[in-house]
């Protein structure tokens, strides 16, 4: 009976020395992903959770991991994407998951990128697919329908910033996001009113602010030529001049999926709504999106009797009142790029 006893004794602190060492001991994880990590998701039960940590080398034992659940009264894990760099215990892991510690992905969405460039970014993180965010961002209008009940898409919406997105994300959750700090930039802005405040008649456009912004982003990256650069178009609208804009044709030839990275003239002849070349007056919606300084200067343009603009290869613009001047301007233009070269 005696030996009995001390073999199941024996037995006991040989079964705690091994648990302790299942969930107590450092390991180093085994990920195949290139960012060490492992995505949890939505809906995932902690067996299935702890058979996928075991399956990708991040704890050695399903068991144990399940076995510490329930010692630490089975808390709540959240689903995610989870990083693992480090050597760490299954209660270490354990723990990360229960405070919710999802690994982000950095995404940084600069003034002028349009839909497409955003949808390349995010298939690049390994958040979605192109195609998926395209469909969202070309046909979820519902989510600026309050701010612009005319918008083709929502494009000139997503606002450029620096944004943290996890894998368990939808593309909607994204784009949404991006429209969010739309509003808030456009709060700060006078753009659009502040909640709460009473307003019996808002009278900025913001279909056409935002269209008119957008080319403003694309032709100009100076903040102090903005302003400038948008009464420009605004002159050219008021007196019936079309507002040829290379942008607008650019962005006609990615929505029609053969822009190569040149414009060639079959794209100067392309019958787009957005080839200003060929329509006058504004596109029928943004062709990118724009930053606050763009969006500052659609709101208000400063007023001259500039009716032309041509690089000055010195990384601004030159302004002309005339053809005359202007065709001065981009031989002077020519003659520097010729000299560059």
């Amino acid at each position: 009976m005696k030996a009995l006893v001390k073999f199941a004794f024996l037995c006991a602190v040989v079964g705690a020395i091994a648990l302790g060492y299942l969930v107590f001991a450092p390991m180093q994880p085994h990920l195949s992903s290139p960012q060490n990590t492992v995505l949890l998701k939505p809906g995932s039960s902690t067996r299935q959770i702890a058979r996928k940590l075991e399956s990708e080398g991040v704890i050695r034992s399903q068991y144990a991991f399940l076995l510490w659940h329930a010692v630490e009264g089975r808390r709540t894990l959240k689903a995610g994407e989870y990083q693992f760099e480090q050597s760490a215990s299954t209660a270490d892991v354990y723990a990360k998951l229960a405070r919710g510690e999802v690994y982000a992905h950095q995404i940084v969405v600069p003034e002028g990128f349009n839909m497409f460039d955003i949808a390349h970014a995010l298939e690049s993180a390994g958040l979605c697919s192109r195609a998926d965010f395209l469909k969202i961002a070309g046909g979820s209008t519902a989510l600026v329908s309050d701010l612009d009940p005319h918008a083709p898409s929502l494009e000139g919406y997503l606002f450029p910033d620096t944004y943290s997105f996890n894998r368990t994300q939808t593309p909607h959750d994204i784009a949404a996001a991006m429209v969010k700090r739309f509003r808030e930039e456009a709060i700060s802005i006078g753009l659009l009113p502040h909640p709460g405040e009473r307003v019996t008649r808002w009278v900025v456009d913001m279909h056409r602010t935002v269209t008119l912004a957008s080319i403003v982003e694309k032709e100009t990256s100076l903040a102090q030529e903005r302003p400038l650069v948008a009464g420009v178009f605004e002159n050219r609208m008021e007196h019936h001049i079309g507002l040829a804009t290379d942008p607008s044709v650019i962005y006609a030839s990615l929505l029609a999926g053969k822009f190569d990275g040149t414009i060639h003239q079959s794209d100067l002849r392309l019958d787009s709504p957005y080839n200003t070349y060929k329509y006058a007056g504004l596109p029928p919606g943004p062709i990118a999106n724009p930053g606050k300084s763009a969006l500052q200067a659609a709101l208000a343009p400063t007023k001259t009797d500039y009716l032309y603009f041509v690089a000055n290869n010195q990384g601004g613009h030159n302004f002309a009142r005339t053809i005359e001047e202007h065709n001065h301007n981009v031989a002077q233009y020519r003659k520097g790029a010729a000299q560059s070269h």
